[in-house]
């Protein structure tokens, strides 16, 4: 490929689509971005700060202190807070259930938003959240749309966090993946919308392999 290419893959929770996207970007050589990462980052912040969300300068305040980044080491992606590695914290429960409610303040939007087309203009990406193809680049080369059932999506966030050695609850998971899938599709800013022109993936009853041969082949038909 001749040119910087931008794949966005949106979706809703738990659906696999940083396991897609990180598969991508390291089969393509392109950059991974987890957006969604970067709102739990600002999540940890304000959670950490007491920011009251009801006060926009003082949200705007703290915006302009946060500094995101995403590093490579031993083949993993770490994403960095103010030069911090969060990666393991921003994927705790705590996080989980606030990282909807202060993903849907406009300010945090607007610069998470301008934080992501900064790091699209560095070459070929694979970028993956809820707002990609609609909001951050309407013009992306490839835009897919992942789902899948949300019973099937809530055994695969216990098993990842059962995995990490966390004592979870099964249903509070479902009850929180149902809350998410509400606040992210109904909130005014930006809200998780299925662009006209994404493709849809549903892997409730696929395997990693092959969703990753499901997008590799759509990338194929992208004009040289």
């Amino acid at each position: 490929m001749n040119k910087n290419i931008v794949i966005a893959i949106d979706g809703y929770s738990s659906c696999g689509k940083s396991t897609l996207a990180k598969a991508l970007a390291k089969k393509l050589n392109f950059i991974y971005i987890d957006s969604g990462a970067m709102y739990r980052a600002v999540t940890l912040y304000f959670l950490r700060n007491n920011i009251d969300l009801e006060n926009s300068k003082l949200v705007k305040e703290a915006l302009n202190n946060i500094h995101i980044d995403f590093q490579t080491l031993n083949n993993q992606t770490l994403i960095m807070l103010n030069g911090e590695d969060v990666s393991k914290e921003i994927r705790q429960m705590h996080i989980a259930e606030k990282v909807s409610t202060i993903s849907a303040i406009k300010e945090v939007r607007f610069e998470m938003v301008r934080q992501q087309q900064r790091m699209g203009k560095s070459g070929s990406i694979v970028m993956d959240g809820r707002d990609i193809g609609t909001v951050v680049f309407p013009n992306a080369d490839l835009k897919l749309f992942m789902t899948a059932d949300p019973k099937i999506r809530t055994e695969r966030r216990y098993n990842e966090l059962i995995g990490k050695g966390e004592q979870v609850n099964i249903e509070e998971i479902f009850e929180n993946l149902t809350k998410r899938d509400f606040q992210d599709t109904t909130r005014k800013e930006s809200p998780l919308l299925q662009a006209q022109d994404a493709i849809v993936l549903d892997n409730s009853t696929i395997d990693e392999a092959q969703q990753l041969e499901f997008a590799l082949e759509h990338i194929r038909l992208i004009d040289k």
